[in-house]
């Protein structure tokens, strides 16, 4: 599913709602993309390692798509899924035998009830980061990660708006001279590697060349640049150049959730960048759905040096509004 707008239809894109926008009991929204998304995902997962012991840990759920009152709205989510899994095999996956039905549907959204933990592997998937830049037409992210015993160890994000030059890209997105800009891309990372890459999004299916991502080696904070973005884009742009600085600073009574942050942690760090929480200390992913045991919030800087900085600041800013 690696071309643009994952080739999802007009219902599920970036460029349309079809009219199928639910609250959800947060007061945020949740479309026909983010349930079609998450069964797509599920079913390819299921598909290519079994059920058996499938741990899945997203933030959707069945509730409101089972009721009665919303025969509509999982139509248009099973219409959504079909429309995508019938192109499976451009990218070297099976597709069903036959369309999936609603109950198949439920089925594979229900399956992500997994609550993760210390142990075993969990795959960790938000279907679409920064829905309401989706409903937009703005920046989201559809983000799937891999946390073995606590441990984040792959990452992959879907930036379906995300400008990406053409050409010169091999130190990142953000390289300046000759090219033309197209939207879209996918950027993914092994824990260890100390590689991220990130390549376009094509209409056709077929992939370009993957281009090694190097987070930026500006250090000065006076010149850095913060990323502000309600999605998982904000470690995208780390990732590949494009800004140096990402904090989050929320209310005492909100917990982060594992899906908002696992596939960008480990690109940005694979890239070269650094994210801990505001104390310095690595992001936990072996509590459960939750960062657990996080100080005060998260800071996601292109390198150590800029990081020590930022951290610098912060704990005399903390330290002078105490006083």
């Amino acid at each position: 599913m690696k071309n643009e707008k994952l080739r999802l239809p007009s219902s599920i894109n970036g460029n349309g709602n079809g009219g199928h926008v639910k609250s959800k009991d947060d007061d945020s929204p949740v479309t026909v993309a983010d349930w079609g998304v998450q069964a797509i995902v599920s079913w390819v997962l299921a598909e290519v390692f079994g059920t058996q012991n499938l741990s899945i840990v997203a933030e959707e759920d069945t509730d409101s798509l089972s009721k009665a009152e919303s025969l509509a709205l999982l139509g248009a989510v099973s219409n959504a899924v079909n429309e995508a899994l019938s192109e499976a095999t451009k990218y070297g996956l099976t597709k069903p035998d036959e369309p999936l039905g609603s109950d198949d549907i439920l089925k594979a959204i229900g399956r992500c009830n997994s609550t993760g933990g210390p142990k075993g592997r969990h795959w960790v998937l938000d279907p679409v980061d920064g829905t309401l830049g989706f409903v937009r037409g703005d920046q989201y992210a559809v983000a799937l990660a891999l946390i073995e015993d606590g441990k984040v160890l792959l990452g992959v994000l879907g930036c379906p708006n995300y400008p990406v030059k053409k050409e010169g890209l091999s130190n990142g997105c953000n390289q300046s001279g000759a090219g033309s800009v197209s939207k879209g891309c996918v950027m993914y990372a092994k824990r260890g590697s100390g590689q991220a890459w990130m390549q376009p999004l094509l209409p056709n299916g077929y992939p370009e060349s993957a281009t090694l991502l190097k987070a930026s080696t500006v250090d000065d904070p006076v010149l850095a640049t913060p990323m502000r973005v309600y999605s998982m884009v904000k470690y995208a742009a780390i990732a590949c150049g494009d800004a140096e600085v990402f904090m989050k600073f929320a209310q005492s009574s909100y917990k982060e959730k594992i899906w908002d942050h696992a596939a960008g942690v480990v690109i940005v760090e694979e890239a070269g960048g650094v994210v801990t929480d505001a104390g310095g200390r690595k992001l936990d992913f072996s509590k459960g759905v939750y960062l657990e045991g996080l100080d005060r919030g998260i800071i996601a800087c292109s390198n150590t040096v800029l990081h020590d900085k930022i951290i610098g600041a912060v704990y005399a800013s903390w330290e002078s509004s105490s006083l």
